[in-house]
């Protein structure tokens, strides 16, 4: 039989790059002279498409682009010293990859993705890595899940999902596997209660968890 996977999102869930992603936002609408939004509102996107984010927070559609490319600019400057993990994030992506198979699946683009984990000493322990440029359609969809499972063997019923945000659970209902909501992230718990049928307090519990039912399934 071949191994659980897990795969986890990133905001969130596994690191806080909060600062980073504010002061992102902050300069793309100060460059164009926008009114820059309140922390509060930028913080309730975060999950999302940048593309969504900007729309959602009031940039006009035909100038998307422009702002996501000038925070993109940016966040590639301070994307890793401003990026930190969350309490037990990497003892519980230790104990997950000794009886599990990791991948991480974001909608944050793959190649800073790829940057922070690497600057955390972790990357090493994912197989697979889906960022925004990866997929057509980013996280509700099932595609993000199912382009990382394309060339792991494995079985469905031994598939879960780790995030902090609705976008994250509806993923994976999408894609027919597991899940896991935590509550360290974005998300308030009536929000996650509303798609999610198991929460926890944080990635290490959704781990333990995982671990049991997994102990359980054989």
């Amino acid at each position: 039989m071949p191994r659980p996977i897990i795969l986890f999102d990133l905001d969130g869930t596994v690191i806080d790059s909060t600062e980073a992603i504010l002061e992102s936002f902050r300069v793309a609408f100060g460059q164009f002279g926008h009114m820059i939004p309140a922390d509060e509102s930028i913080k309730n996107e975060i999950g999302d498409t940048l593309e969504n984010m900007f729309l959602t927070l009031g940039v006009d559609s035909k100038k998307v682009d422009e702002h996501v490319q000038a925070y993109k600019m940016y966040y590639r400057t301070i994307h890793c010293q401003k990026t930190y993990l969350l309490d037990g994030a990497r003892d519980a992506i230790k104990k997950a990859s000794r009886f599990a198979t990791l991948g991480v699946v974001t909608t944050k683009t793959g190649k800073y993705s790829r940057e922070i984990l690497e600057h955390l000493g972790l990357m090493n322990y994912f197989e697979v890595l889906i960022g925004r440029e990866h997929v057509t359609h980013p996280k509700p969809d099932s595609e993000p899940i199912l382009k990382a499972l394309e060339n792991i063997e494995h079985n469905r019923n031994r598939v879960w999902m780790i995030g902090d945000t609705p976008m994250d659970i509806l993923s994976a209902n999408n894609a027919g596997v597991n899940s896991v909501a935590v509550t360290s992230g974005y998300a308030s718990y009536q929000e996650l209660e509303k798609c999610a049928s198991q929460i926890c307090d944080n990635i290490l519990s959704a781990v333990n968890f995982i671990q049991n039912s997994v102990e359980n399934y054989k």
